[in-house]
């Protein structure tokens, strides 16, 4: 297992508009942790160590230890986050203190592994209808991602939310009838664009519609 992260925090005493501008412009993120049967603390993070945890693979999913000066340690994990969308940079977060064997929500991404038959041999068109889900579990059993192997699924087979495979203690939550990947047949274009303009498919050596003979 791997060693857990450590994020070193400041609490801040002040909120506001102008303190979040202060915080941001020293390399800083304001962040609130709640939760976890304590009280809420407002305190700023250095953006490089969030940043550094949303670019693992876990993602917000992480669990990492905020240790903030003249408060403590406490294990959490990302419950909500602000980025700006034009510098693609996290402007705020808020943080969820954990309690030993607590079960909350998360969402992680479904990938699908090999190459259907409906796909090399019939000629259709694999479609990933749902490319996350929900689960409850205790953060630090989360999978980084459900990994579904579409290799047997030929045309008209699908996957749905009730096919998924996960650990004991992971609940999935959504309709178990919900589709998550199925193989469809491909469609043709060029038919497909004539059949919905009305127009009869062209045959070789047919008429035009002026009474030239097709070439």
């Amino acid at each position: 297992m791997a060693e857990k992260i450590t994020v070193k925090a400041e609490k801040r005493e002040t909120r506001g508009k102008n303190e979040a501008r202060r915080l941001r412009a020293s390399g800083s993120v304001p962040v609130v942790v709640y939760g976890g049967g304590g009280e809420s603390v407002a305190a700023a993070a250095a953006l490089s160590d969030l940043a550094a945890i949303l670019r693992l693979e876990s993602g917000a999913n992480t669990v990492f230890s905020l240790d903030i000066a003249g408060v403590g340690a406490s294990d959490v994990i990302f419950q909500d986050r602000q980025i700006d969308p034009l510098m693609g940079r996290l402007t705020h977060a808020d943080l969820r203190r954990l309690v030993k064997g607590e079960k909350i929500e998360l969402t992680v991404p479904v990938h699908l592994e090999g190459d259907p038959v409906g796909v090399k041999e019939e000629g259709g068109i694999l479609d990933q209808i749902l490319r996350e889900v929900k689960i409850l579990c205790e953060p630090a059993k989360a999978p980084d991602a459900i990994v579904v192997d579409v290799t047997e699924l030929k045309v008209g087979d699908a996957i749905h939310i009730s096919d998924l495979k996960v650990e004991k203690g992971i609940e999935i939550h959504g309709d178990a009838d919900s589709v998550v990947a199925h193989v469809v047949m491909a469609k043709e274009p060029e038919l497909e664009s004539q059949v919905e303009a009305g127009a009869e498919p062209a045959v070789e050596g047919e008429a035009k519609p002026d009474g030239e003979a097709s070439e």
